[in-house]
Protein backbone atom coordinates (compact mmCIF):
# COMPACT_ATOMS: atom_id res chain seq x y z
CA UNK A 1 0.00 0.00 0.00
CA UNK A 2 1.41 3.38 -1.03
CA UNK A 3 0.71 6.55 0.90
CA UNK A 4 1.56 10.03 -0.33
CA UNK A 5 3.18 12.52 2.00
CA UNK A 6 2.00 16.07 2.35
CA UNK A 7 5.06 17.13 0.31
CA UNK A 8 3.81 14.99 -2.59
CA UNK A 9 0.36 16.50 -2.37
CA UNK A 10 0.16 20.28 -1.85
CA UNK A 11 -3.10 21.63 -0.53
CA UNK A 12 -5.47 23.33 -2.92
CA UNK A 13 -4.69 26.80 -1.50
CA UNK A 14 -1.00 26.20 -2.14
CA UNK A 15 -1.71 25.52 -5.83
CA UNK A 16 -3.53 28.81 -6.22
CA UNK A 17 -2.33 31.24 -8.88
CA UNK A 18 -3.88 34.66 -9.43
CA UNK A 19 -6.45 34.82 -12.27
CA UNK A 20 -6.53 31.05 -12.79
CA UNK A 21 -10.07 29.69 -12.99
CA UNK A 22 -11.73 26.29 -13.04
CA UNK A 23 -15.19 27.21 -14.32
CA UNK A 24 -17.02 29.24 -16.93
CA UNK A 25 -20.52 30.63 -16.65
CA UNK A 26 -22.86 31.64 -19.49
CA UNK A 27 -23.65 35.29 -20.05
CA UNK A 28 -26.35 36.67 -17.80
CA UNK A 29 -29.70 36.26 -19.56
CA UNK A 30 -31.97 37.80 -16.89
CA UNK A 31 -32.32 41.43 -15.86
CA UNK A 32 -29.73 42.67 -13.38
CA UNK A 33 -31.04 43.60 -9.96
CA UNK A 34 -29.85 45.80 -7.16
CA UNK A 35 -28.41 43.15 -4.84
CA UNK A 36 -28.08 45.60 -1.94
CA UNK A 37 -31.78 46.35 -2.16
CA UNK A 38 -32.92 42.76 -2.73
CA UNK A 39 -30.83 41.09 0.02
CA UNK A 40 -30.00 44.00 2.24
CA UNK A 41 -26.78 45.97 2.20
CA UNK A 42 -25.63 44.51 5.52
CA UNK A 43 -25.63 41.00 4.05
CA UNK A 44 -23.84 41.71 0.77
CA UNK A 45 -20.14 40.85 0.63
CA UNK A 46 -17.94 43.89 0.07
CA UNK A 47 -14.77 41.98 -0.83
CA UNK A 48 -13.94 38.83 -2.76
CA UNK A 49 -13.91 35.60 -0.71
CA UNK A 50 -10.53 34.06 0.03
CA UNK A 51 -10.89 31.09 -2.31
CA UNK A 52 -8.14 29.24 -4.19
CA UNK A 53 -7.73 30.17 -7.86
CA UNK A 54 -7.10 26.86 -9.61
CA UNK A 55 -7.93 25.09 -12.86
CA UNK A 56 -10.57 22.42 -13.28
CA UNK A 57 -7.86 19.79 -13.78
CA UNK A 58 -6.20 20.76 -10.50
CA UNK A 59 -9.54 20.56 -8.69
CA UNK A 60 -10.27 17.09 -10.10
CA UNK A 61 -6.83 15.77 -9.19
CA UNK A 62 -7.04 17.31 -5.73
CA UNK A 63 -10.32 15.64 -4.79
CA UNK A 64 -9.44 12.38 -6.49
CA UNK A 65 -6.23 12.22 -4.46
CA UNK A 66 -8.18 13.00 -1.29
CA UNK A 67 -10.61 10.16 -2.04
CA UNK A 68 -7.71 7.72 -2.27
CA UNK A 69 -6.69 8.63 1.27
CA UNK A 70 -10.08 7.70 2.65
CA UNK A 71 -11.00 4.24 3.90
CA UNK A 72 -14.34 2.57 3.32
CA UNK A 73 -15.98 -0.81 2.80
CA UNK A 74 -15.13 -0.68 -0.91
CA UNK A 75 -11.42 -0.18 -0.25
CA UNK A 76 -10.69 -2.52 2.65
CA UNK A 77 -11.81 -4.53 5.66
CA UNK A 78 -13.84 -2.43 8.10
CA UNK A 79 -14.49 -4.58 11.22
CA UNK A 80 -16.08 -1.81 13.27
CA UNK A 81 -17.86 -3.59 16.11
CA UNK A 82 -21.57 -2.88 16.63
CA UNK A 83 -21.82 -0.92 13.39
CA UNK A 84 -22.07 -3.67 10.74
CA UNK A 85 -19.87 -1.96 8.16
CA UNK A 86 -20.48 -4.47 5.41
CA UNK A 87 -20.26 -4.35 1.66
CA UNK A 88 -22.97 -2.37 -0.13
CA UNK A 89 -24.03 -4.32 -3.27
CA UNK A 90 -23.80 -2.19 -6.39
CA UNK A 91 -27.12 -3.55 -7.63
CA UNK A 92 -28.72 -1.52 -4.83
CA UNK A 93 -27.03 1.60 -6.16
CA UNK A 94 -28.20 0.91 -9.70
CA UNK A 95 -31.81 0.51 -8.62
CA UNK A 96 -31.72 3.66 -6.45
CA UNK A 97 -30.55 5.59 -9.53
CA UNK A 98 -33.43 4.53 -11.76
CA UNK A 99 -35.11 7.72 -12.93
CA UNK A 100 -38.48 6.57 -11.62
CA UNK A 101 -36.97 6.72 -8.13
CA UNK A 102 -34.23 9.34 -8.37
CA UNK A 103 -36.06 12.01 -10.41
CA UNK A 104 -39.34 12.18 -8.52
CA UNK A 105 -40.20 14.99 -6.12
CA UNK A 106 -41.73 14.53 -2.65
CA UNK A 107 -44.42 17.14 -3.39
CA UNK A 108 -45.73 15.31 -6.45
CA UNK A 109 -49.37 14.17 -6.30
CA UNK A 110 -49.54 10.60 -5.01
CA UNK A 111 -51.18 9.51 -8.25
CA UNK A 112 -47.92 10.23 -10.08
CA UNK A 113 -45.59 8.29 -7.73
CA UNK A 114 -47.49 5.07 -7.19
CA UNK A 115 -44.43 2.95 -7.96
CA UNK A 116 -42.37 4.62 -5.24
CA UNK A 117 -45.20 4.40 -2.72
CA UNK A 118 -45.77 0.74 -3.63
CA UNK A 119 -42.09 0.06 -2.89
CA UNK A 120 -42.30 1.78 0.50
CA UNK A 121 -45.48 -0.04 1.40
CA UNK A 122 -43.94 -3.40 0.50
CA UNK A 123 -40.79 -2.51 2.45
CA UNK A 124 -42.89 -1.74 5.52
CA UNK A 125 -44.62 -5.11 5.17
CA UNK A 126 -41.29 -6.94 4.73
CA UNK A 127 -39.73 -5.28 7.78
CA UNK A 128 -42.81 -6.08 9.85
CA UNK A 129 -42.55 -9.75 8.84
CA UNK A 130 -38.80 -9.86 9.56
CA UNK A 131 -39.18 -8.36 13.03
CA UNK A 132 -42.52 -9.85 14.07
CA UNK A 133 -44.16 -6.44 14.41
CA UNK A 134 -47.68 -5.52 13.25
CA UNK A 135 -46.84 -2.31 11.43
CA UNK A 136 -43.83 -0.16 10.52
CA UNK A 137 -43.08 3.50 9.77
CA UNK A 138 -40.16 4.47 7.51
CA UNK A 139 -40.01 8.09 8.67
CA UNK A 140 -37.05 8.17 11.11
CA UNK A 141 -33.78 9.27 9.51
CA UNK A 142 -31.40 6.96 11.38
CA UNK A 143 -31.05 4.60 14.32
CA UNK A 144 -30.90 7.13 17.15
CA UNK A 145 -33.78 9.04 15.56
CA UNK A 146 -35.70 5.77 15.53
CA UNK A 147 -34.91 5.24 19.21
CA UNK A 148 -36.31 8.64 20.09
CA UNK A 149 -39.38 8.06 17.91
CA UNK A 150 -40.07 4.71 19.58
CA UNK A 151 -39.67 6.13 23.05
CA UNK A 152 -41.99 9.02 22.26
CA UNK A 153 -44.63 6.48 21.23
CA UNK A 154 -44.10 4.58 24.48
CA UNK A 155 -44.49 7.84 26.35
CA UNK A 156 -47.67 8.68 24.40
CA UNK A 157 -49.05 5.21 25.15
CA UNK A 158 -48.55 5.53 28.90
CA UNK A 159 -49.96 9.06 29.01
CA UNK A 160 -52.99 8.03 26.93
CA UNK A 161 -53.67 5.46 29.64
CA UNK A 162 -53.41 8.14 32.33
CA UNK A 163 -50.10 6.72 33.56
CA UNK A 164 -47.93 9.84 33.93
CA UNK A 165 -45.73 8.26 36.58
CA UNK A 166 -43.70 6.17 34.09
CA UNK A 167 -40.52 8.25 34.11
CA UNK A 168 -37.74 5.64 33.95
CA UNK A 169 -36.15 3.82 31.02
CA UNK A 170 -33.84 0.94 31.92
CA UNK A 171 -30.70 0.36 29.84
CA UNK A 172 -27.98 -2.29 30.33
CA UNK A 173 -24.48 -1.21 31.35
CA UNK A 174 -23.25 -2.54 27.99
CA UNK A 175 -25.80 -0.55 25.95
CA UNK A 176 -25.06 1.69 23.01
CA UNK A 177 -24.51 5.25 24.15
CA UNK A 178 -27.47 6.41 22.11
CA UNK A 179 -29.87 4.45 24.33
CA UNK A 180 -29.56 6.56 27.50
CA UNK A 181 -29.18 9.68 25.36
CA UNK A 182 -32.41 8.98 23.47
CA UNK A 183 -34.21 8.22 26.72
CA UNK A 184 -33.09 11.54 28.16
CA UNK A 185 -34.08 13.53 25.06
CA UNK A 186 -37.49 11.83 25.16
CA UNK A 187 -37.95 13.13 28.71
CA UNK A 188 -37.15 9.98 30.67
CA UNK A 189 -34.61 9.16 33.35
CA UNK A 190 -32.11 6.53 32.20
CA UNK A 191 -31.52 3.80 34.81
CA UNK A 192 -28.71 1.25 34.44
CA UNK A 193 -29.12 -2.50 34.90
CA UNK A 194 -25.94 -4.50 35.47
CA UNK A 195 -24.54 -7.39 33.45
CA UNK A 196 -23.76 -10.67 35.16
CA UNK A 197 -20.60 -12.75 34.85
CA UNK A 198 -21.91 -14.28 31.62
CA UNK A 199 -22.15 -10.87 29.97
CA UNK A 200 -25.97 -10.95 30.03
CA UNK A 201 -28.50 -8.80 31.86
CA UNK A 202 -28.46 -9.67 35.55
CA UNK A 203 -32.01 -10.82 36.21
CA UNK A 204 -31.81 -10.17 39.95
CA UNK A 205 -30.61 -6.62 39.36
CA UNK A 206 -33.36 -6.14 36.76
CA UNK A 207 -35.94 -7.14 39.33
CA UNK A 208 -34.52 -4.54 41.70
CA UNK A 209 -34.63 -1.61 39.24
CA UNK A 210 -38.03 -2.39 37.66
CA UNK A 211 -40.92 -0.74 39.49
CA UNK A 212 -44.13 1.20 38.96
CA UNK A 213 -42.12 4.07 37.40
CA UNK A 214 -40.64 1.91 34.64
CA UNK A 215 -41.74 3.05 31.19
CA UNK A 216 -39.55 0.66 29.20
CA UNK A 217 -36.48 -1.53 29.01
CA UNK A 218 -34.21 -0.75 26.04
CA UNK A 219 -32.27 -3.75 24.82
CA UNK A 220 -30.53 -5.15 21.79
CA UNK A 221 -30.41 -8.91 21.33
CA UNK A 222 -27.80 -10.17 20.79
CA UNK A 223 -26.40 -7.55 23.12
CA UNK A 224 -23.49 -5.21 22.59
CA UNK A 225 -21.07 -7.85 23.82
CA UNK A 226 -22.16 -10.03 20.90
CA UNK A 227 -23.99 -12.46 23.22
CA UNK A 228 -27.59 -13.62 22.90
CA UNK A 229 -29.80 -12.70 25.86
CA UNK A 230 -31.09 -16.22 26.43
CA UNK A 231 -33.35 -15.13 29.31
CA UNK A 232 -35.19 -12.61 27.16
CA UNK A 233 -38.63 -14.15 27.73
CA UNK A 234 -38.20 -13.96 31.50
CA UNK A 235 -36.96 -10.38 31.16
CA UNK A 236 -40.06 -9.52 29.12
CA UNK A 237 -42.24 -11.08 31.80
CA UNK A 238 -40.55 -9.02 34.54
CA UNK A 239 -40.97 -5.72 32.67
CA UNK A 240 -44.47 -6.40 31.37
CA UNK A 241 -45.52 -7.59 34.80
CA UNK A 242 -44.65 -4.16 36.17
CA UNK A 243 -46.58 -2.39 33.40
CA UNK A 244 -43.51 -1.41 31.37
CA UNK A 245 -42.75 -2.02 27.69
CA UNK A 246 -39.81 -3.57 25.82
CA UNK A 247 -37.91 -1.55 23.25
CA UNK A 248 -35.62 -3.34 20.78
CA UNK A 249 -32.51 -1.57 19.52
CA UNK A 250 -32.10 -3.12 16.07
CA UNK A 251 -28.36 -2.44 15.76
CA UNK A 252 -27.53 -6.14 15.99
CA UNK A 253 -30.34 -7.61 13.91
CA UNK A 254 -27.70 -8.77 11.42
CA UNK A 255 -27.02 -11.72 13.74
CA UNK A 256 -30.51 -13.21 13.86
CA UNK A 257 -32.15 -12.56 10.46
CA UNK A 258 -34.45 -15.43 9.61
CA UNK A 259 -33.77 -17.22 12.90
CA UNK A 260 -35.38 -15.07 15.59
CA UNK A 261 -37.75 -12.11 15.66
CA UNK A 262 -37.92 -9.39 18.32
CA UNK A 263 -41.73 -9.60 18.31
CA UNK A 264 -41.56 -13.26 19.28
CA UNK A 265 -39.22 -12.39 22.17
CA UNK A 266 -41.78 -10.02 23.68
CA UNK A 267 -40.65 -6.66 22.34
CA UNK A 268 -43.32 -4.01 21.78
CA UNK A 269 -41.37 -1.42 19.78
CA UNK A 270 -38.44 -2.01 17.42
CA UNK A 271 -36.13 0.25 15.45
CA UNK A 272 -34.00 -0.97 12.56
CA UNK A 273 -30.86 0.38 10.93
CA UNK A 274 -31.30 -0.04 7.19
CA UNK A 275 -27.77 1.24 6.71
CA UNK A 276 -26.46 -1.62 8.87
CA UNK A 277 -28.48 -4.78 8.42
CA UNK A 278 -29.80 -4.03 4.94
CA UNK A 279 -26.63 -2.70 3.25
CA UNK A 280 -27.39 0.96 2.82
CA UNK A 281 -24.30 3.20 2.78
CA UNK A 282 -23.15 3.91 6.32
CA UNK A 283 -21.54 6.87 8.08
CA UNK A 284 -20.06 9.43 5.70
CA UNK A 285 -21.67 7.52 2.83
CA UNK A 286 -25.13 7.97 4.35
CA UNK A 287 -27.76 9.12 5.01
CA UNK A 288 -29.17 6.41 7.22
CA UNK A 289 -32.66 5.17 7.80
CA UNK A 290 -34.18 4.02 11.09
CA UNK A 291 -37.66 2.55 10.58
CA UNK A 292 -39.70 1.76 13.67
CA UNK A 293 -42.02 -1.22 14.01
CA UNK A 294 -44.68 -1.60 16.69
CA UNK A 295 -47.28 -4.03 17.94
CA UNK A 296 -50.93 -3.26 17.26
CA UNK A 297 -51.48 -1.43 20.57
CA UNK A 298 -48.97 1.25 19.50
CA UNK A 299 -50.15 1.69 15.90
CA UNK A 300 -52.30 4.75 16.62
CA UNK A 301 -49.26 6.61 17.99
CA UNK A 302 -47.05 6.13 14.89
CA UNK A 303 -45.73 9.30 13.25
CA UNK A 304 -48.08 10.67 10.66
CA UNK A 305 -48.73 10.45 7.82
CA UNK A 306 -49.15 6.68 7.57
CA UNK A 307 -48.72 5.08 4.16
CA UNK A 308 -51.77 2.97 3.41
CA UNK A 309 -53.92 1.63 0.54
CA UNK A 310 -57.36 3.01 -0.32
CA UNK A 311 -59.34 1.68 -3.28
CA UNK A 312 -56.20 0.27 -4.85
CA UNK A 313 -54.29 3.56 -4.51
CA UNK A 314 -51.30 4.08 -2.21
CA UNK A 315 -51.96 7.23 -0.17
CA UNK A 316 -50.80 9.04 2.96
CA UNK A 317 -53.23 9.07 5.89
CA UNK A 318 -52.95 12.27 7.94
CA UNK A 319 -56.06 11.66 10.03
CA UNK A 320 -54.25 10.22 13.04
CA UNK A 321 -55.39 12.12 16.16
CA UNK A 322 -53.26 10.04 18.57
CA UNK A 323 -50.08 10.31 16.46
CA UNK A 324 -46.91 11.73 18.00
CA UNK A 325 -46.74 13.87 14.83
CA UNK A 326 -44.37 14.00 11.90
CA UNK A 327 -40.75 13.28 12.82
CA UNK A 328 -39.15 13.84 9.40
CA UNK A 329 -40.13 15.67 6.20
CA UNK A 330 -41.03 13.70 3.08
CA UNK A 331 -41.55 10.41 4.92
CA UNK A 332 -37.95 9.38 5.40
CA UNK A 333 -34.76 8.94 3.38
CA UNK A 334 -36.26 7.39 0.29
CA UNK A 335 -33.01 6.44 -1.48
CA UNK A 336 -31.89 4.30 1.45
CA UNK A 337 -35.29 2.65 1.52
CA UNK A 338 -34.91 1.71 -2.14
CA UNK A 339 -31.52 0.13 -1.43
CA UNK A 340 -32.87 -1.87 1.51
CA UNK A 341 -35.87 -3.05 -0.50
CA UNK A 342 -33.58 -4.18 -3.32
CA UNK A 343 -31.40 -6.09 -0.88
CA UNK A 344 -34.33 -7.86 0.79
CA UNK A 345 -35.89 -8.84 -2.53
CA UNK A 346 -32.53 -9.97 -3.92
CA UNK A 347 -31.67 -12.10 -0.88
CA UNK A 348 -35.08 -13.59 -0.18
CA UNK A 349 -35.90 -15.43 3.07
CA UNK A 350 -33.21 -18.08 2.66
CA UNK A 351 -30.60 -15.52 1.70
CA UNK A 352 -31.31 -13.45 4.81
CA UNK A 353 -30.85 -16.57 6.93
CA UNK A 354 -27.46 -17.11 5.27
CA UNK A 355 -26.51 -13.57 6.30
CA UNK A 356 -26.88 -14.55 9.96
CA UNK A 357 -25.18 -17.91 9.49
CA UNK A 358 -22.04 -16.48 7.93
CA UNK A 359 -21.90 -13.42 10.19
CA UNK A 360 -21.98 -15.69 13.25
CA UNK A 361 -19.57 -18.23 11.73
CA UNK A 362 -17.03 -15.54 10.80
CA UNK A 363 -17.13 -13.94 14.25
CA UNK A 364 -16.65 -17.22 16.09
CA UNK A 365 -13.84 -18.27 13.75
CA UNK A 366 -11.93 -15.06 14.37
CA UNK A 367 -12.57 -15.11 18.11
CA UNK A 368 -11.23 -18.64 18.53
CA UNK A 369 -8.14 -17.97 16.46
CA UNK A 370 -7.31 -14.83 18.47
CA UNK A 371 -8.13 -16.05 21.97
CA UNK A 372 -4.57 -17.31 22.62
CA UNK A 373 -3.06 -13.86 22.00
CA UNK A 374 -5.64 -11.65 23.72
CA UNK A 375 -7.82 -11.89 26.80
CA UNK A 376 -11.33 -13.16 26.07
CA UNK A 377 -13.70 -11.67 28.69
CA UNK A 378 -16.56 -14.02 27.81
CA UNK A 379 -15.36 -17.44 26.73
CA UNK A 380 -18.49 -18.67 25.02
CA UNK A 381 -19.97 -18.74 21.55
CA UNK A 382 -20.69 -15.26 20.27
CA UNK A 383 -23.09 -14.06 17.61
CA UNK A 384 -22.05 -11.55 14.94
CA UNK A 385 -19.36 -9.77 16.96
CA UNK A 386 -17.01 -10.48 19.83
CA UNK A 387 -15.01 -8.65 22.48
CA UNK A 388 -11.29 -9.00 23.12
CA UNK A 389 -9.41 -7.27 25.90
CA UNK A 390 -5.92 -5.83 25.67
CA UNK A 391 -5.24 -6.16 29.41
CA UNK A 392 -2.18 -8.38 28.97
CA UNK A 393 -0.72 -5.99 26.38
CA UNK A 394 -1.42 -3.05 28.69
CA UNK A 395 0.85 -4.67 31.29
CA UNK A 396 3.61 -4.48 28.67
CA UNK A 397 3.00 -0.77 28.12
CA UNK A 398 0.91 -1.21 24.95
CA UNK A 399 -2.66 0.04 25.07
CA UNK A 400 -5.59 -1.06 22.95
CA UNK A 401 -5.40 2.37 21.29
CA UNK A 402 -1.81 1.64 20.26
CA UNK A 403 -2.81 -1.65 18.67
CA UNK A 404 -5.65 0.03 16.81
CA UNK A 405 -3.21 2.62 15.44
CA UNK A 406 -0.81 -0.14 14.38
CA UNK A 407 -3.57 -1.85 12.38
CA UNK A 408 -3.66 1.23 10.14
CA UNK A 409 -0.19 0.30 8.90
CA UNK A 410 -1.61 -2.92 7.48
CA UNK A 411 -4.37 -1.11 5.58
CA UNK A 412 -7.26 -1.97 7.92
CA UNK A 413 -9.77 0.25 9.62
CA UNK A 414 -9.42 -0.62 13.32
CA UNK A 415 -12.25 -2.30 15.23
CA UNK A 416 -14.19 -0.38 17.84
CA UNK A 417 -12.07 0.23 20.94
CA UNK A 418 -12.86 1.01 24.59
CA UNK A 419 -16.49 -0.02 24.08
CA UNK A 420 -18.50 -1.48 25.69
CA UNK A 421 -17.28 0.46 28.69
CA UNK A 422 -17.79 -2.48 31.07
CA UNK A 423 -14.81 -4.33 29.49
CA UNK A 424 -11.31 -3.07 30.31
CA UNK A 425 -9.20 -2.24 27.23
CA UNK A 426 -12.02 -3.48 25.01
CA UNK A 427 -11.49 -4.26 21.36
CA UNK A 428 -14.74 -5.06 19.57
CA UNK A 429 -14.65 -6.91 16.24
CA UNK A 430 -17.50 -7.46 13.79
CA UNK A 431 -16.37 -9.18 10.57
CA UNK A 432 -19.87 -9.30 8.97
CA UNK A 433 -20.93 -12.01 6.53
CA UNK A 434 -19.50 -10.42 3.40
CA UNK A 435 -15.78 -10.95 4.02
CA UNK A 436 -13.87 -13.95 2.66
CA UNK A 437 -11.90 -16.39 4.80
CA UNK A 438 -8.70 -15.07 3.17
CA UNK A 439 -9.46 -11.56 4.41
CA UNK A 440 -10.27 -12.81 7.89
CA UNK A 441 -7.06 -14.88 8.03
CA UNK A 442 -4.95 -11.94 6.89
CA UNK A 443 -6.47 -9.70 9.57
CA UNK A 444 -5.96 -12.40 12.21
CA UNK A 445 -2.31 -12.86 11.18
CA UNK A 446 -1.71 -9.13 11.49
CA UNK A 447 -3.36 -9.04 14.91
CA UNK A 448 -1.09 -11.88 16.03
CA UNK A 449 1.91 -9.99 14.66
CA UNK A 450 0.88 -6.92 16.66
CA UNK A 451 0.57 -9.05 19.81
CA UNK A 452 4.11 -10.36 19.17
CA UNK A 453 5.38 -6.82 18.67
CA UNK A 454 3.77 -5.78 21.97
CA UNK A 455 5.92 -8.43 23.67
CA UNK A 456 9.16 -7.95 21.75
CA UNK A 457 9.08 -4.48 20.15
CA UNK A 458 6.55 -2.45 22.15
CA UNK A 459 7.86 0.87 20.85
CA UNK A 460 6.87 -0.10 17.30
CA UNK A 461 3.24 -0.38 18.43
CA UNK A 462 3.40 2.60 20.78
CA UNK A 463 4.58 4.91 17.97
CA UNK A 464 2.18 3.63 15.31
CA UNK A 465 0.97 4.39 12.72
CA UNK A 466 4.12 4.65 10.59
CA UNK A 467 2.85 4.66 6.99
CA UNK A 468 -0.26 6.85 7.02
CA UNK A 469 -0.55 10.45 5.83
CA UNK A 470 -1.15 11.66 9.37
CA UNK A 471 0.88 9.99 12.08
CA UNK A 472 0.20 9.90 15.83
CA UNK A 473 -1.30 13.19 16.88
CA UNK A 474 -1.44 14.92 20.24
CA UNK A 475 -4.92 13.74 21.19
CA UNK A 476 -5.30 16.15 24.11
CA UNK A 477 -4.39 19.13 21.93
CA UNK A 478 -6.62 17.87 19.11
CA UNK A 479 -9.57 17.64 21.48
CA UNK A 480 -9.02 21.02 23.12
CA UNK A 481 -7.83 23.04 20.12
CA UNK A 482 -8.99 21.32 16.95
CA UNK A 483 -7.96 22.84 13.62
CA UNK A 484 -11.08 22.42 11.54
CA UNK A 485 -10.20 24.46 8.47
CA UNK A 486 -7.20 25.44 6.36
CA UNK A 487 -5.24 28.36 7.77
CA UNK A 488 -3.11 30.09 5.21
CA UNK A 489 0.35 30.95 6.45
CA UNK A 490 1.49 34.57 6.19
Amino acid sequence: MIFMTNQDFPLIFELSQESRTGFSLPELDVPEVDVDEMIGEAYVRKSEPNLPEVSELQIIRHYTALSKRNHGVDSGFYPLGSCTMKYNPKMNEDVARLTGFSHIHPYQPVETVQGALHLMYDLQESLAAITGMDTVTLQPAAGAHGEWTGLMMIRAYHEANGDYNRTKVIVPDSAHGTNPASATVAGFEAVTVKSDERGLVDLEDLKQVVDEKTAALMLTNPNTLGLFEEDIEEMASIVHGAGGKLYYDGANLNAILGYARPGDMGFDVVHLNLHKTFTGPHGGGGPGSGPVGVTAEFAEYLPKPILTVENGLYVFDYDRPQSIGRVKPFYGNFGINVRAYTYIRTMGPEGLKKVSEYAVLNANYMMRRLQEEFDLPFDRHCKHEFILSGKRQKKLGVRTLDMAKRLLDFGYHPPTIYFPINVEEALMVEPTETESKETLDDFIDNMIQIANEARNEPEKVQDAPHTTIVNRMDETLAARKPVLRYQKED
